[in-house]
Order: C-alpha cells, then structure tokens, then sequence
C-alpha cells in the first residue's frame, strides 16, 4: 500500500470533529482495503493520512466525497529536494495550514544544516507540528511544544531566508501565556 495525504474541502467541521472523522471515513471505506490513519482539520480543507493501493486512490476519494469535495491529494514519498526549494515548500505548507507537511519539508532542509541553522530550522518544525497537534484536536500537546520551539528558536537571527523568525518567537510566547494555538503565516 501507497501512503498519500488526501485534502478535502471543509464544508463545516472544526479540530473537535477530528476523531469523528476518522471513524465516519473508516465506514464509508469498511468494502475496500484501506487504511485511515489520522484526520486533521484546518479552516479550508480535513486532511486525511491513508494508505491504499494505487489503484484504489480514487475509488477511496470517491467513498469520502460525502465528508467533502476533493481538493488536492499529495502522494508521501521520501523525497530529496534542495535546500532552498524545501524552505520555500515549506513556508508554503505552513502557510496554508498544511502544517504535517510543512514539518515534512523542513525535515528535509535540517537534513542538510549543520549548527545553530540546525537548532533553528528544527525550532520551525516544531511549531508546524504543534499546529498539526491542534489540528487532531490534541491542543494542549501542541500548547505544550511551545516551550521546546523556544528553546530551538533561542536567540537565532530575527530571519531565516524570509521568515520573520522574531514574530514566530513572539507568537509562540504570547500563544504559551494565553493557553491557546492560533495560526499564523511565516
């Protein structure tokens, strides 16, 4: 089986729904042989991790169309890209609340940092990943990841290519003291 990331666009569900939706998608595809890992909900689409065989994809979108329509599906492979393309991916992921596979693409650029960039860049997946705790509605996990983004964060330059990292610092403090994960662009 293939491992692929399917986006739905949301039509009304909110991160409490994560749960629900991974058993009502699991009905809707209990006749084939697929596996639904994990739902994810952000304001414009529900993200779904599966695995399925390649040529049952679209017979799985087509059984989860009742939850929302298709959006876009991203096939998940190891992939190896430039360092400044898997930033660019990156902030284009995180911006558009894609955030598991915005940690995915910073993945592959610390892959390639040595030192202080290292600590830096594993600071930005770490927020990417507390959002996409949010997204499973596992919030107080991603509330709690907030102090580990600081300390990789530490006192890094206040930009890194194009992100404004002195915002994501002042945004993971004021998200720490207020108890709540709010989105942001980088």
């Amino acid at each position: 089986m293939e491992r692929y990331m399917i986006h739905l666009k949301n039509t009304s569900y909110s991160p409490k729904n994560s749960r629900e939706l991974v058993y009502r998608a699991r009905d809707l595809a209990s006749d084939m042989n697929a596996s639904i890992r994990i739902a994810r909900v952000a304001r414009k689409f529900v993200e779904f991790d599966v695995a399925v065989e390649k040529e049952d994809l679209e017979s799985l979108v087509e059984k989860l169309s009742p939850i929302g329509p298709m959006d876009n599906i991203r096939h998940v492979v190891e992939e190896k890209i430039k360092k400044e393309q898997g930033i660019s991916d990156g902030i284009f992921y995180f911006n558009n609340e894609r955030f598991w596979e915005s940690h995915e693409a910073f993945e592959g650029v610390w892959k390639q940092c040595f030192g202080r960039e290292k600590e830096l860049v594993q600071g930005i997946i770490l927020m990417a990943v507390a959002f996409a705790h949010a997204q499973k509605n596992d919030k107080g996990i991603g509330i709690g990841m907030l102090r580990r983004v600081l300390d990789k964060l530490g006192t890094s330059p206040s930009t890194y290519h194009s992100i404004d990292v002195d915002r994501m610092r002042n945004k993971a403090i004021e998200m720490q003291q207020a108890g709540n994960l709010t989105t942001f662009e980088i």
